[in-house]
């Protein structure tokens, strides 16, 4: 079954020919292959792009490697890049003409100098670029910096729920039910039998993330890397900071890591797009505060894989759902806070932080939003607004809650949306 990735897909349409380096970065099995050598590969052949005009070429595949004498096995042995001067003839090979030719690779962080190759094509006239790349640090590291502006990205997330829904067989409360517990990888979502997608989601973590990770920053202690992962599957959106996680790890594990050790595991799974950290911000004061921050699962089923499927809260899963929503709508993505003195019961005057689940942002447009999974009265109403009511600008606030209720406006003009419409409708916090 083929699953539409319209989304990434029209932007990918929208950048052709536009002079730069086409660059699709996510987390490892969440599309990116398929998006660009499968969906826009058949979007350019219905197009009227000439088959030899498309050079497709995977610096993981072991067939696409033969073809310039290269071997994936032995390159994995000695731990060596592909060399550049074996592409790159190959490549000459294939241009015989003045048209257009479009060159599709896959894992391009695996060829030998490919900030210098890439930059090589794009002063090229009839050559139009696209690369795929998994951690993060090949993006910002290296295509920034040695392109000079020259690279573009385009961050693809596992399925959406709406992308989820577009092949889940059932209603949207069942799906909902589904995917905030086996997530949005799609080779798990193709799948029928929920042993099988427990196996593979285990499978991935232990064959893929976790190996990738500890071979590509060469981590000593993999026990070490896999214990933080354990603690932060079980802290989804509570704030930490790597003081914080040392102490956990010397009370539970007896562990006498260091908080730079842990800074820098963090770094690792973030780069992997495993994690996405968001940062306070102090709304009245406009200042980010540095620690602690909140993490959430880039994927929902890899974190309740890694804990086994043991514990699964509603109000975490359907906050960590709605972070990824926004995220990969493109909006940068905050946790508010808002000082607020108040008295005591008697009398004394307190400083108190409230919180705003969601400070979300991009370009001149901010909206504020809280999670909330269930609002049965009024005074939890009144609890979920709080926050709000101590904002004195004019962005819109919204509340998201499980409960099946239609979208309403209150006397303070709070917008309450029910979540499946929030998901499904890319424009429900615009009405």
């Amino acid at each position: 079954m083929e699953i539409k990735r319209d989304f990434y897909l029209n932007k990918l349409i929208k950048r052709r020919h536009n002079g730069l380096v086409k660059v699709i970065t996510g987390i490892r099995r969440c599309g990116k292959s398929y998006l660009l050598n499968t969906l826009f590969y058949q979007h350019l052949l219905e197009n009227g792009i000439d088959q030899e005009h498309i050079i497709r070429f995977a610096f993981d595949s072991a067939d696409d490697l033969y073809l310039i004498g290269e071997s994936l096995i032995e390159l994995d042995k000695k731990n060596k890049k592909v060399d550049p001067e074996k592409f790159m003839a190959y490549i000459r090979e294939k241009i015989v003409d003045d048209e257009m030719y479009y060159l599709l690779l896959d894992e391009v962080q695996m060829l030998d100098c490919f900030e210098s190759v890439l930059n090589g094509y794009l002063r090229k006239d009839n050559m139009d670029v696209y690369v795929t790349g998994s951690n993060a640090k090949f993006l910002s590291s290296d295509i920034i910096t040695e392109f000079a502006g020259r690279g573009d990205e385009i961050h693809m997330f596992p399925l959406s729920f709406s992308e989820f829904m577009s092949a889940y067989h059932g209603d949207k409360y069942e799906g909902l039910s589904e995917y905030m517990l086996y997530g949005g990888i799609p080779m798990v979502v193709l799948r029928d039998e929920p042993g099988d997608k427990a196996a593979i989601l285990a499978n991935l973590f232990a064959e893929i993330y976790i190996r990738d990770i500890s071979k590509r920053n060469k981590v000593r202690n993999i026990g070490e890397l896999e214990d933080l992962l354990n603690i932060l599957s079980s802290a989804i959106g509570s704030l930490t900071n790597p003081e914080k996680l040392k102490n956990t790890f010397r009370s539970v594990k007896n562990s006498k890591i260091t908080a730079v050790t842990i800074k820098r595991y963090l770094g690792y799974l973030e780069d992997s797009f495993l994690l996405e950290c968001a940062q306070r911000y102090d709304i009245k004061g406009k200042a980010y505060i540095e620690t602690p921050k909140k993490y959430y699962f880039t994927d929902l089923g890899l974190r309740n894989a890694r804990i086994n499927f043991r514990q699964f809260e509603q109000t975490h899963a359907m906050e960590n759902v709605i972070y990824n929503e926004l995220r990969m709508r493109g909006y940068s993505v905050d946790v508010g806070v808002i000082p607020v003195s108040e008295k005591d019961k008697t009398g004394k005057s307190i400083r108190k932080q409230l919180e705003v689940d969601f400070v979300c942002n991009m370009g001149s447009n901010r909206y504020y939003l809280q999670s909330a999974y269930a609002i049965p009265d009024e005074k939890k109403h009144e609890q979920e607004i709080r926050p709000f009511r101590k904002i004195d600008d004019s962005f819109k606030k919204i509340v998201i809650t499980k409960d099946i209720v239609p979208a309403h406006y209150d006397d303070y003009g709070i917008l309450t949306i029910n979540i499946y419409d929030f998901l499904l409708d890319p424009h429900s916090m615009e009405k």
